[in-house]
């Protein structure tokens, strides 16, 4: 079997310099601002966004059919090395999070007037989205629990449930919600997912829920929302009855390699500064790059970071190729996260106090580090599905091999 090429080609290494440059003048001189989260910071949002859009750098997680400027899964992971050193570099450009993943199952299952009503503005970038599927009262890590129903009443869904963690919610002009429309139906067909318009009655946004300490400001909530005795019509419906649980696969398998490869860019970015703290700063009569654990930690996660855009990088290209690489998505997943983290906790403890303040970005890196490892799956649910499909085909005489 053929290698493949995961090599950028010369059109995607022109893109990537624009993108950078792009970042230089743009998103990293502007990072303070944007942290503040408040009316101004909302304000420059709304006109970095203009300017990436006149010079043709808007949303490349979507193909161009669809409105954005790309939609190669390896195209895209290349570009997210540059977009996601900052955690605002995906906002500027139109691909974030929920609104990406949002954007790709209503382009792949939503119907000529669904496409029409919600996803051209949301890939335009004219409103915001949030998916409510997450329930308080069970776990999010297995969707066959879920308790929000929707009983159809002649033409129209009748929705009752409480979600959270149904992030964007503040401020949002649709939610696509998941709920049980069969309880009798086997486990992965009793749901099905419904686009409903945020300002239909019965929908509350309860809360903002803070994580980590923030609160967030609309498109960076996390928000816990009820439905009570709302209404939408059947031709609200996303695919077809009973394929909630199929299309979440489609729209969380995608999610997750997005958020690994936003996350190399940070890891490259948290060991640059690591390497060029380690040679400016003195202690203990010569520079922090000449002690070996200090020297340990650089080696270790060069080796790691590497190891993760390979593994990204072949899971992009199987994915443009039609598999659904749930293995590898999977594997990247868990084995990303924890990079992410101890690449930053290197660079922080390089920085010693200063890696505490807000000097520079690491802190605020770390902090959303953490999650990293719990949302769109917490590590343990992926190790699980990983063992498990590996086990079988073990059990079926077939040893796992990785192409």
């Amino acid at each position: 079997m053929a290698v493949a090429d995961l090599r950028p080609t010369d059109e995607v290494v022109e893109l990537r310099a624009r993108y950078r440059a792009f970042m230089e003048e743009h998103v990293y001189p502007n990072e303070p601002a944007l942290d503040r989260e408040d009316d101004e910071a909302e304000a420059l949002v709304r006109r970095l966004r203009d300017a990436a859009k006149e010079q043709g750098l808007w949303a490349p997680h979507m193909p161009p059919a669809a409105g954005g400027s790309s939609g190669s899964f390896l195209t895209y992971a290349h570009l997210n090395e540059e977009i996601g050193r900052s955690i605002w570099g995906q906002l500027v450009f139109g691909c974030q999070a929920p609104d990406a993943g949002n954007a790709e199952i209503l382009w792949l299952f939503g119907t000529d007037a669904q496409k029409e009503r919600w996803l051209r503005p949301l890939v335009a970038g004219e409103v915001r989205s949030f998916f409510s599927m997450t329930e308080p009262e069970v776990p999010g890590s297995d969707p066959t629990t879920l308790r929000t129903r929707a009983v159809r009443e002649r033409d129209e869904w009748v929705i009752d449930g409480h979600k959270w963690f149904s992030s964007g919610a503040e401020g949002a002009a649709f939610g696509i919600v998941m709920a049980v429309s069969d309880p009798d139906a086997e486990p992965h067909r009793r749901a099905t997912q419904i686009v409903v318009p945020a300002d239909t009655p019965g929908v509350e946004v309860v809360r903002a829920t803070p994580t980590m300490g923030h609160r967030g400001r609309g498109w960076t909530t996390h928000c816990e929302v009820r439905y009570t005795g709302v209404r939408v019509p059947l031709e609200n419906t996303l695919g077809d009855e009973g394929e909630g649980f199929r299309i979440a696969q489609k729209r969380l398998g995608p999610g997750r390699i997005h958020h690994v490869m936003r996350w190399l860019g940070q890891m490259q970015r948290a060991f640059e500064l690591m390497c060029a703290y380690s040679l400016e700063r003195e202690s203990f009569g010569g520079p922090l790059a000449e002690k070996q654990t200090v020297q340990n930690w650089i080696a270790d996660s060069a080796a790691e970071i590497q190891a993760c855009r390979l593994m990204t990088l072949d899971a992009a290209h199987k994915i443009d190729e039609g598999d659904e690489a749930r293995v590898e998505v999977s594997l990247i997943k868990f084995f990303a996260a924890r990079v992410l983290h101890d690449v930053i906790d290197r660079a922080v403890q390089t920085h010693g106090a200063r890696g505490l303040t807000d000097e520079t970005p690491l802190a605020g890196m770390l902090s959303m580090a953490r999650g990293a490892r719990i949302y769109d799956g917490p590590d343990e649910v992926h190790r699980m599905v990983v063992a498990r499909r590996i086990l079988k085909s073990f059990a079926a005489g077939e040893p796992w091999r990785f192409e």
